[in-house]
């Protein structure tokens, strides 16, 4: 068997639970605007300017207890969106409260899946981003290669001998 054929199955065996993942995964998030169970459609706020001071985001976001939300040190990002009038706070427990920036009220409550399916998609969650997901995206390229030449190597000794016939 020559060595394009065997890096090419040999590769393939090396990269597919990883390219698996990664394939799923980025369906998933592929999806994510349009499935709220993976993540939470953005509401509407009263304003388009923030006027909440972020003590006032902070005690907003500690109303909510599934959030789990006491300190800063609990809240992993805000997203602030002033055209939508609202921030998106994120717990580090992935719940996601939406705050409107002009009354303070907290407008939505859910678990926001699409971070976790993100780390997933990476390789990150699983710790080995660089040692198994690096890896496997450099050999699913050199699988590339290798398939393209196979692919194109009957293709060109047809073409060989159609001219190499034709000549005669």
């Amino acid at each position: 068997m020559n060595t394009s054929r065997r890096l090419h199955r040999w590769g393939a065996i090396l990269v597919a639970l990883p390219v698996i993942v990664v394939i799923a995964t980025g369906i998933l998030l592929q999806l994510k605007k349009e499935w709220s169970w993976l993540q939470p459609p953005t509401t509407s706020g009263s304003g388009t300017a923030p006027t909440l001071s972020f003590d006032a985001i902070l005690a907003a976001a500690r109303t909510v207890p599934e959030a789990e939300i006491e300190t800063w040190d609990d809240v992993d990002r805000l997203d602030v969106r002033p055209g939508d009038g609202i921030v998106k706070v994120r717990a580090r427990n992935r719940w996601e409260i939406q705050i409107d920036t002009q009354s303070a009220e907290v407008l939505q409550v859910a678990y926001r899946r699409s971070d976790l399916i993100e780390s997933l998609h990476d390789g990150s969650w699983f710790g080995i981003k660089l040692w198994i997901f690096l890896p496997a995206g450099l050999i699913l390229l050199l699988l590339w290669g290798t398939g393209v030449y196979l692919w194109w190597q009957p293709h060109s000794a047809r073409r060989r001998r159609a001219r190499v016939t034709t000549c005669d």
